[in-house]
């Protein structure tokens, strides 16, 4: 049986400034972190202001985690202590699994026109495999298939499937979908989505209903920052959906387009110690791992 996942809670991202001063919304992090197992961290970095992000995020290290960028506008180049390095531009994802530890950095370019416009979502690996050998997945924006609905639906996938097409990134633990939706003005939207799985939606652009009605109306949702319900019809610009459980989520649009990140993924259900860049399962491994990084003994996988 179909069941239409409701909208559970909605997050607005926060001002925060990461790396060498790069200014961004961040829609969860550590403290929502649980509600969003597998995931950890959603930021929205786009800007049309290079000062707020030219000086980028310099060497740094992860452990135990995924780190997943995509570029709307402009470029991303990146390097590290693999010796891998190119650049990430517009359209493209870099999907990267640092497993047990990689040192890297990111420095965002823009276009020629000063915008740097992309994503980056972190995804927590389960014990077993955080000290996997690292790995890159670097997807062009030409590898990337569009899907056209004959609703007028546009989707980009990047993970997952959508009406038989599979996208590019396939093979990761937490078997997630990753899909770029739009959704014209007056549509309706559906899409089976995995029961169990964590599954947010994440507004890009214009406004739209995830209220899994039919119709406009309003839906009542836990409010992120006061934890108070409100009643709520229509998401916009820089919102997280955080849905419940079912196995469909069903969008619908009025007088704008609507476009959003559908992002879902299985729950690995353990415990999480987390400071700054590395996540791990516990507070000795944790400290472990810092200490490696002070000794220069932290990369354990060297081609």
């Amino acid at each position: 049986m179909v069941t239409v996942r409701k909208v559970c809670k909605v997050f607005t991202g926060k001002p925060t400034i990461e790396g060498d001063g790069v200014h961004l919304k961040r829609g969860f992090g550590f403290s929502e972190a649980p509600e969003f197992d597998p995931f950890l961290l959603f930021d929205d970095f786009r800007s049309d202001t290079p000062a707020y992000y030219i000086k980028g995020f310099p060497w740094h290290p992860h452990r135990g985690i995924e780190t997943i960028t995509y570029v709307l506008r402009g470029d991303v180049a990146h390097s590290d202590s693999l010796g891998n390095s190119g650049v990430i531009s517009s359209g493209d994802v870099q999907w990267m699994t640092a497993g047990s530890g990689i040192i890297h950095q990111e420095m965002p370019k823009g276009d020629s026109e000063g915008k740097m416009y992309g994503f980056q979502l972190w995804a927590n690996l389960p014990a077993r495999d955080k000290m996997m050998d690292p790995r890159y997945r670097d997807v062009a924006s030409t590898q990337i298939p569009e899907v056209k609905l004959s609703s007028g639906v546009i989707i980009k996938v990047i993970a997952g499937e959508v009406a038989g097409i599979v996208g590019p990134v396939q093979g990761i633990v937490i078997d997630p979908e990753y899909i770029d939706v739009t959704v014209p003005a007056k549509t309706e939207f559906r899409h089976p989505v995995k029961p169990g799985h964590t599954v947010f939606a994440y507004l890009i652009d214009g406004q739209g209903s995830f209220c899994g009605e039919k119709k406009p109306g309003t839906c009542e949702v836990e409010e992120s920052s006061s934890g108070n319900l409100q009643q709520q019809s229509f998401g916009v610009n820089g919102e997280i959906i955080l849905f419940g459980d079912g196995s469909e989520i069903m969008v619908f649009t009025e007088d704008q387009e609507v476009r959003f990140l559908l992002i879902s993924g299985k729950p690995i259900g353990e415990p999480v110690a987390w400071r700054g860049p590395i996540v791990m399962n516990t507070a000795g491994e944790l400290r472990a791992a810092f200490e490696e990084y002070d000794q220069g003994t932290f990369i354990k996988f060297r081609r």
